[in-house]
């Protein structure tokens, strides 16, 4: 039996949270857009945030409002990182560890914060303050683990780095974890299944690869990074037609009629000065609206859609902001979904 079960039904100001999960010892994460009711799923958890429905953990019940049991706060055993860390400006760095549990300095050994025992948080880099807040969490060896957007403080420059250690540090953890943030990157980097939360709804819930293959709706497809064509399809002989209100045609391996979405992921679309001879069948030509670095890779938007191509790919074709180029992809690339909101 999952560790972790909850059916929560949580009145808000605009819709109501309503979520039944299962979770066992294993990072889920929640995805969702701002105000989708993430961290006061999170809250519900804890005990900070009135809830009616069920919570239970290794058997033990944390909610029933139907035998009106509701533990509060300091009797449920949740280890709660929050976006901001809230660490103790005042304590060093083993006082604030130890705040979670006295005597529990063999975490500092655990997340290398032995050399920064006597720091504040102040002296602290932000992957270093992560890790502290981390370790307070950990220390009274709670049941459920919560974190609150864990990447949101970071600068961009060390989001990435800290992002893999932090993967790290939550499996060896091996406990119920829920993650909440609006980063499909960061869901699909510490997560084993991510879940994509709007207005209080589980839209879909699956493996990272799950929903970048097979999204549910245009709203996933979207935020797992995809760009997203909507028009109207028709069948073309073996293949399937979608009429862009642009003009475009666009080819799919899909079968679908009507109102459509196409849906192609930017590393599947390549770019070229001129209308290329090759064998994919979409093309979409149009001016270069940015181009973004991206590591060792350029994103570069052209049109409607956005294209991953290496930075020696752009810089040969000579890719310029308000100059043409033509965006291309292949049929079989192209997902269909019935239109969605």
């Amino acid at each position: 039996m999952d560790p972790l079960r909850l059916s929560l039904d949580v009145p808000l100001r605009e819709f109501a949270l309503r979520v039944e999960l299962a979770v066992g010892r294993e990072v889920v994460a929640l995805v969702g857009p701002s105000g989708a009711g993430k961290t006061t799923l999170l809250r519900a958890i804890a005990g900070l945030q009135p809830a009616r429905g069920r919570i239970s953990v290794d058997g033990d019940s944390w909610l029933d409002s139907a035998q009106g049991l509701e533990l509060p706060a300091e009797e449920r055993s949740v280890g709660l990182v929050f976006q901001d860390y809230a660490l103790f400006p005042h304590l060093s760095v083993r006082k604030n560890v130890e705040f979670g549990r006295k005597g529990h300095a063999g975490l500092l050994d655990r997340f290398r914060l032995a050399a920064l025992a006597d720091a504040k948080p102040r002296e602290l880099s932000g992957g270093e303050r992560q890790r502290v807040a981390l370790a307070r969490a950990l220390a009274p060896d709670p049941a459920v683990l919560l974190l609150d957007e864990p990447l949101a403080a970071l600068d961009a420059h060390t989001r990435g780095e800290v992002r893999t250690e932090l993967q790290r540090l939550l499996r060896d953890a091996h406990r119920p974890t829920l993650v909440v943030t609006h980063d499909f990157e960061d869901a699909a980097t510490l997560a084993t299944r991510v879940g994509v939360l709007v207005e209080g709804r589980l839209r879909q819930l699956g493996s990272p690869a799950e929903l970048v293959a097979s999204p549910s709706d245009p709203f996933v497809a979207s935020l797992t990074g995809a760009n997203v064509l909507r028009g109207r399809a028709r069948p073309a002989k073996e293949l399937t037609e979608l009429a862009l209100p642009t003009g475009e045609l666009i080819r799919s391996t899909d079968l679908a009629e009507g109102d459509a979405v196409a849906i192609v992921y930017p590393w599947e679309v390549t770019l070229s000065r001129s209308l290329p001879d090759d064998s994919a069948q979409n093309h979409i030509a149009g001016v270069v609206e940015s181009l973004v670095p991206v590591g060792n890779r350029v994103r570069a938007r052209v049109g409607p859609l956005t294209a991953e191509v290496t930075a020696d790919s752009a810089e040969r074709l000579d890719l310029r902001v308000g100059g043409r180029a033509v965006a291309s992809f292949k049929a079989t690339a192209t997902k269909l979904l019935s239109q969605g909101p």
